[in-house]
This record gives C-alpha cells, structure tokens and sequence, in this order.
C-alpha cells in the first residue's frame, strides 16, 4: 500500500509531510518521557523485524492480487503508540529513500496511511477498548482480528481520498473505492492472522512487553533478550531467505489501479516539483525494488543526458542483500533515533534532581 507520487499533487503531498512531521515531533517529546534502556534496541529489532516482513508479498486467490503486512498494528501493540509510529516511520524513511519503494512526496501520505492510523486512531479507539486492562487469549484474539480489518479498511480509504483530493490522475473514485476495500479486507484478515501469532508469542514470553505499551510506562527492569534475539533472527531469515519466495503479483494498490486504467504503473508529471523528487530519489535508491539495476545501453544511439536507462535485474541476490541491508540500516536508523531521544532526556532528569 506504499503510494506512488503519480497519485499526489504537491498540496496534498505536501499538506501530509507536515501533518506526519507534526506527528514525529509530538512522539519524540512523549517518547522521551517513557523511554528506557530496554525499549530503544526493541524499537531497532522490531523495526528491522518490519522492514523484512512488508518484503513478503503473499497471493490472494482467484485474484491475481497479493497482499504484504502493514505491520502498524503489530508494533503499536508491542510498543505503545508514540514509539511504534516513530519506528514505523523509520522503516518508511529507509525504503523510500534506499529502495524505491513509495515515493518521496507520497511518503507523508505513506507514514500516515501505515503508521498515524492504526497508532493512533484504531488503537486507543478500538483495540484498548476491546482488549481491556488484563486480556487473555480469547479477549487478545478478538481485538487484534478486529483491529487489523478495521484498519486495513481506513488505510486503503485514505489512499482514495488522498488520490481524490490530489485530482492529477484519472482515477474514477467510486470504482477505486470499490476495488481497494474488498482486496485489503483479504489482506486485514491475513495481517490479523500473523499479528495474532507473533503477538501471542511476546504474551507468553514476555506480557510485561505488552502491558508496559497499554499502560504507556517503561518495561522496567525485565529481560527482554529472548525477544530481541527472536525478533532480530526472524528480521534476517525472512529478509535474507523468505523473501525469495514472495508472490510477483501486484499489491492491492497496483491491481486496483492497473483494474481501473488498463495500465500496471501510472506516470506522474516529469517536471516540476515531481519530476525533481523522482530525480533525487533516483539518485538515493541504491536498490530499487530490492534489487540490482543495470545500466542499458541508448536506444538510436542517444547521447544526451538522460538517454541512458536502466533496467532491475531480479535475482534471489539481489533480494537477499536489499531484505538483510534494509533490515540492518532500518536497525541502525531506529537505535540511532532512540540514542538521541536518550541523549536529550537526560538534561531534563538532571535538572529535576
């Protein structure tokens, strides 16, 4: 569901970097208040954890469609809803900028659409009240399924709406609509199932993990190294190996558009603001669509600048460095992040003192 920049206008593109800046700044200042030593490297891993699995793309049947982990709801759940945003917004930073995966004015829409929503309105909204204070399986199962379709049904409207307000493509709302809600409840129930499975899995290993992000406090002085270690194996085995196995066809997004145009990939404006962030980005992505590109030789015999192309080479290498690359550098990026939310909370406790 990572939106293209053909979809957005600059006001649009631009009205929801601010909004998801905005976003960022007001996490930062509560995630200083409830950080401690163990939360910023289980940010890192499961931000790494995150970046691996949205590589997996799996097939919806009799669709011709896939579908791949939002993953908004899984890290809020584990992390509480300021620190899970801020990760998620590092794996979305990452795969713009790194691998060419949603564009570069699109990405404001991206960190809202996959991490304000579920973060911030289905989980205070819908899963805390569904949940309760002290939930058991049953209870847990019922409010994250529900969670997962509901927010896999606002993700996909705002994409519709961010595409409508922009008005720079021919999309016909009424039919995008009701392509892009039946394919993404597919996909809710999915996330649901897998959300369930790994949220399970720290309940039983660790439910302070679970609480301490419903009660919106420190985990504390528990141990939480056989979840890291869990999570970080999990991040390079699917980056490194799984994602070979992930479905080819195109992601809910993709087969509404190509179902409504006729067309696999829609052009977006190549002057002006458009044409120098897909620039720019050409410049960052150092594996575009996690893979190799080779440079093509100029058709006719061109020689001016910009004459040259390219083309991706798919290969199981190729996925394998970009799934164990984006992993480690959206670690990287996510430790480095809570190290300096640390660094500045530390004047202010020695100030009180």
């Amino acid at each position: 569901m990572h939106m293209a920049d053909a979809l957005l206008s600059p006001a649009v593109g631009g009205t929801m970097w601010a909004v998801s800046a905005g976003t960022i700044a007001f996490s930062s200042r509560k995630v200083r208040r409830e950080l401690d030593d163990r939360k910023v490297p289980l940010m890192g891993v499961l931000g790494a954890f995150l970046f691996a699995v949205q590589m997996i793309n799996f097939s919806i049947p009799g669709t011709g469609s896939s579908g791949h982990l939002g993953g908004g709801l899984l890290l809020t759940i584990l992390l509480g809803p300021s620190a899970a945003f801020l990760t998620i917004a590092s794996v979305l930073v990452v795969q713009a900028l790194f691998f060419a995966d949603g564009g570069l004015l699109a990405l404001g829409c991206n960190i809202f659409n996959m991490g304000f929503i579920p973060a911030f309105i289905v989980y205070p909204l819908l899963y805390k009240r569904v949940v309760g204070k002290h939930p058991g399986p049953v209870r847990l199962t019922l409010a994250i399924m529900v969670s997962a379709v509901v927010g896999l049904q606002l993700g996909p409207l705002s994409v519709v709406l961010e595409t409508w307000f922009s008005g720079i493509s021919a999309l016909p709302v009424s039919t995008f609509l009701l392509l892009m809600q039946p394919i993404h409840l597919a996909i809710g129930v999915v996330e649901g199932a897998v959300t369930v499975a790994v949220v399970s899995f720290v309940h039983k290993a660790r439910p302070e993990i679970l609480q301490g992000a419903l009660e919106a406090r420190p985990i504390g002085v528990h141990l939480v190294r056989t979840v890291l270690i869990a999570f970080l194996a999990a991040a390079l085995l699917t980056g490194g190996i799984v994602s070979w196995f992930a479905s080819k066809d195109p992601d809910g997004l993709e087969w509404a558009i190509a179902r409504v145009t006729g067309k696999e990939e829609l052009k977006g404006p190549e002057q002006g603001l458009h044409g120098a962030l897909a620039a720019l980005q050409n410049k960052t992505a150092i594996l575009s669509d996690y893979a190799f590109r080779k440079p093509v030789a100029p058709k006719n015999g061109g020689t001016q600048p910009g004459d040259e192309t390219t083309k991706v080479e798919e290969s199981r290498l190729g996925t394998s460095v970009s799934g164990l690359l984006g992993a480690l550098m959206t670690l990287a990026f996510a430790l480095l992040s809570g190290f300096l939310l640390r660094r500045r909370k530390q004047p202010a406790g020695r100030a009180g003192n």
